[in-house]
């Protein structure tokens, strides 16, 4: 029987333990800037049994994030909430025990000045280096723990560093190995003739003819003998191997094995969550928009919705017009995905007007996500595009809002980040094909080739 071929593990130095075992038996304090607490509300928690504090500029800071339906708004409300409830009668410059078995304690730190280095009188006063005035304060009052600031701002942890303080980025939820990440897929050479020509008359097969091990849920391979080669599916529910036709989606065709896999997983029922990934031009959005659409009698609504990143970080409110006028823009790659799948049909068809009525009649409705939040998603096919640009507790959030009859598909490319203190390993796609995997309701597709065009390809490649 034939196996995926595995990578090797790269051996350990025999100094690496022992450091980590230093650093282990150290007693450590932890002091979390903004961007943390906007990322994970409940951050504080996930110390183990060392100390957490925060600089009062923090809280300053997350006065001016309470209000607003994003999710940073939420996580800033959230973590407001959790310390006045843990201060509920105690002083918060005092150290709090922090709720739970092995926890730390928990202090607010003020802005006192250092008698030694100064981060404002260096590098201004901002609130940056007010933040970073309090962890040195804290290293001159406890020289014999460690001091670790930790904060998703790269610049920041370069300034602290610049100043003899240990800084890191916040690691819970971050996926280690990005470049060894599941794709969802494998080929499989060497395979016995007699079992590609069985999946072909059958359209089934025993798993066990092809794989010693049990494949992943809902997992595909390209299956290759010496003279042909076969696409298949392992069907979770049946335990068996099934054959991958190339199906067509409201006029899409798949272009090479990885869309057809897509393709298959997103018109799937058994599948309610699928999420594809893949460079620019590789027809994440495409193929998960016709696939909505061919199903258009199995759900009330179709739902595609992206997070609103601006381009140079400039918020919408720099835009003229009403608060249409200034969400278009960020709407338009969607647009245009729809209007490619009308094209592929005459303005007179029958097909043509469907997409125009499903549009008038909000039978499909393109949005920003945020209008999403809050609401509970039944009988929907809802697609989140540009996925890479939430946090993992948006995927969750939103996933957490599926009702009956609902799939879900997020699409994005990891490696295109458009949020500060995001990246391929911390953002919620990233988390989420890490985490779903081998799941009987999940399946999950990576797309390598770009089909938008041979100029496009030239750019993903050489540039």
């Amino acid at each position: 029987m034939a196996k995926p071929s595995k990578n090797g593990s790269q051996p350990k130095t025999s100094k690496a333990p022992k450091k980590k075992n230093q650093d282990t038996n150290q007693k450590k304090i932890f002091v979390l800037d903004t961007s943390v607490i906007l990322y994970d509300h409940s951050a504080i928690q996930n110390f183990q049994e060392h100390d957490v504090a925060i600089p009062i500029t923090v809280l300053e800071e997350l006065d001016n994030f309470k209000k607003g339906n994003d999710i940073k708004n939420f996580e800033a409300r959230e973590f407001i909430r959790f310390i006045d409830k843990l201060s509920a009668e105690h002083k918060l410059q005092d150290w709090l025990p922090l709720n739970g078995k092995n926890k730390g304690y928990f202090r607010v730190l003020m802005n006192d000045s250092t008698e030694m280095l100064d981060a404002v009188q260096i590098f201004g006063d901002k609130n940056d280096h007010r933040i970073l005035n309090s962890a040195l304060k804290l290293q001159q009052e406890k020289p014999d723990h460690k001091i670790v600031l930790v904060t998703k701002d790269i610049n920041l942890r370069l300034k602290a560093r610049a100043l003899n303080l240990v800084a890191e980025d916040y690691e819970t939820g971050k996926i280690q190995d990005v470049a060894g990440l599941y794709t969802g897929n494998d080929t499989i050479e060497d395979v016995a003739p007699n079992i590609i020509n069985e999946l072909y008359e059958k359209s089934q097969c025993d798993v066990g003819q092809v794989l010693k091990a049990p494949p992943a849920d809902n997992h595909f391979y390209i299956l290759k003998s010496f003279k042909s080669s076969i696409l298949s599916f392992y069907n979770t529910a049946e335990k068996q191997l099934e054959r991958v036709d190339k199906l067509t989606a409201f006029g899409i065709k798949p272009r090479n094995a990885e869309q057809a896999f897509a393709l298959h997983a997103l018109l799937n029922p058994q599948i309610k969550l699928v999420s594809v990934q893949g460079v620019a031009g590789t027809g994440k959005t495409l193929l998960a928009l016709a696939s909505a659409i061919e199903q258009r009698r199995e759900y009330k609504q179709i739902y595609l919705a992206r997070p609103v990143v601006p381009l140079s970080n400039k918020d919408i409110g720099y835009l003229p017009g009403d608060i249409k006028s200034k969400l278009n823009p960020y709407m338009e790659p969607l647009w245009d995905n729809l209007k490619y799948i009308q094209n592929q049909f005459s303005e007179t068809s029958k097909e043509y007007q469907k997409l125009r009525d499903m549009v008038d009649l909000e039978k499909l409705v393109i949005t920003p996500l945020a209008y999403i939040r809050g609401r509970s998603l039944s009988n929907i096919f809802f697609i989140v595009d540009e996925a890479q640009n939430l946090t993992p507790h948006e995927v969750k959030t939103i996933i957490s809002r599926a009702g009956e009859n609902t799939k879900i598909v997020f699409t994005g490319d990891i490696y295109q980040i458009d949020t500060p203190y995001l990246d391929s390993q911390s953002n919620g796609l990233s988390y989420l094909i890490d985490r779903a995997r081998n799941h009987p309701l999940y399946a999950h597709i990576t797309l390598l080739k770009g089909e938008r065009s041979e100029l496009a390809n030239l750019a993903n490649e050489l540039l």
